[in-house]
């Protein structure tokens, strides 16, 4: 059964609100994401590996935890991903980094991959995937898939906002994979968008259209 973690601390909603409003500008919509997703990173990372080290004070030598980052790897689908990956590699900034490039076909909603390129040995490694929204679940879908091809140690994915039918979409297709999200609204669109969402991440991210 996919487990599915509310990030639900007061910070992390209230940002989060403000990013819903449709008069926030693409410089405040792009700062809230980074400030969200460094948020969220603590919540997502909080079982990530570590290892005893030796560090020296300035009074003396002692023991100490540390994560290798090397071993960590977060994947954006591209575009709007981008936004969620600044503000991780902000708290990681060792991580490796993949990327998926996806688009929506307007007609079918489904995912079409153009862009695929990650780290080596991933079989090494835990892989943090990141998208802003979690909708039709079809990007999700194709992008665990394509990253189990290359065996990865673990897989989660990372959203702003889910919905039940992107929920299940994922579950159905791959249940071992934990979701992490901010907020699950109430359903689709007729346009395969999440309301009463955000609008489109991207567009709002970029300026765009």
């Amino acid at each position: 059964m996919t487990e599915v973690h509310l990030v639900d601390h007061p910070l992390v909603q209230h940002k989060l609100t403000l990013m819903r409003r449709k008069d926030a500008s693409t410089k405040t919509f792009r700062q809230l994401l980074h400030e969200v997703s460094m948020l969220m990173a603590y919540e997502v990372l909080r079982d990530i590996p570590m290892h005893d080290v030796e560090v020296e004070t300035p009074l003396e030598v002692t023991r100490g935890k540390a994560i290798d980052g090397k071993k960590l790897v977060f994947v954006s689908i591209l575009r709007a991903g981008s936004g969620i990956l600044d503000g991780m590699l902000a708290v990681v900034p060792g991580a490796r980094v993949g990327h998926i490039g996806l688009y929506r076909d307007p007609k079918t909603l489904i995912a079409v991959e153009y862009y695929f390129k990650l780290p080596t040995d991933l079989d090494e490694r835990d892989v943090v995937v990141v998208d802003p929204m979690l909708a039709t679940g079809h990007s999700a879908v194709a992008a665990v898939e394509r990253l189990k091809e290359s065996g990865p140690k673990s897989i989660k994915f990372v959203c702003l906002l889910a919905c039940p039918e992107g929920i299940a979409a994922l579950h159905a297709e791959h249940p071992d994979v934990p979701i992490y999200t901010a907020a699950v609204d109430r359903e689709l669109d007729e346009h395969g968008y999440i309301v009463p969402g955000m609008g489109d991440a991207g567009d709002r991210m970029f300026g765009t259209k």
